[in-house]
């Protein structure tokens, strides 16, 4: 059986891959990026924040130990939804609060989750549903970069 796949955007993939990667169900992760104009992109390309380019995690799950739902639930806790283009002091539109969902039942389900985050805030949810794209992977010192450094967040030394 194939995995299903989900693509998310919070912020410093890091840590959200990091969420993610602790999740019963979650096969395996892959940070990199969505969503913009260059083929093949670098980090180093992507931080000028003129890519288009969101930094991700592409999440492979295997839906009968975790749903779509449960994975969107992950997150919406793993950032702030409300920032826009950006995650505590990292500032860009690479840094966006993004889902790429890469079906019509994802679509709709983020769509549903979207309106029900909303709907427990007074703040506005910066959080934007982009249809999925190609999928460039980051670099491989990118990958797992918080677990090979015995660190949990991407905001803690």
């Amino acid at each position: 059986m194939q995995p299903n796949i989900a693509i998310f955007a919070a912020g410093c993939f890091w840590g959200v891959e990091h969420a993610f990667r602790n999740v019963d169900g979650v096969l395996a992760t892959t940070v990199g990026y969505i969503g913009g104009s260059t083929e093949h992109p670098t980090y180093e390309q992507v931080c000028t924040d003129r890519t288009g380019h969101a930094e991700a995690v592409r999440v492979e799950y295997d839906p009968a130990r975790v749903t779509y739902d449960e994975l969107l639930d992950v997150f919406w806790n793993a950032h702030d939804p409300t920032q826009v283009n950006r995650q505590g002091p990292d500032i860009g539109t690479q840094y966006r609060s993004a889902i790429f969902p890469r079906s019509d039942e994802q679509r709709t389900a983020a769509e549903a989750s979207l309106a029900k985050r909303q709907a427990q805030t007074q703040k506005s949810i910066a959080t934007r549903i982009e249809s999925a794209r190609e999928f460039w992977p980051a670099e491989d010192y990118h990958q797992q970069y918080l677990e090979k450094r015995g660190r949990t967040s991407c905001f803690t030394r």
